[in-house]
């Protein structure tokens, strides 16, 4: 495991979230530093393939595909209990 910009702060004066690197998937953290935000890979500092995005209680908020930083393919957003809510297609530009 390895932790890479932990408590950075922007130059907007924005705190960065707590950020680790575990088996080639980057996870960064809500502003409690306790609960996942969002995970995926990422490639020349692109996201690049699967990602999730969750609530700050744990619940799955959104899914979806990127193709070297460019969102591709199936997005899913779901509700307030992580059930499906709506889905799009996100074609390539």
């Amino acid at each position: 495991m390895e932790n890479e910009k932990c408590d950075l702060i922007h130059p907007n004066g924005v705190k960065e979230k707590k950020l680790e690197v575990i088996d080639g998937f980057t996870i960064k953290y809500h502003a409690n530093g306790k609960t996942v935000w969002s995970k995926g890979k990422m490639i020349e500092d692109k996201p690049d393939g699967y990602w999730e995005w969750y609530r700050s209680n744990g619940i799955i908020k959104r899914s979806g595909y990127f193709d070297m930083g460019e969102p591709v393919g199936e997005w899913i957003t779901y509700d307030n209990e992580g059930n499906k809510h709506t889905t799009t297609i996100r074609d390539k530009k």
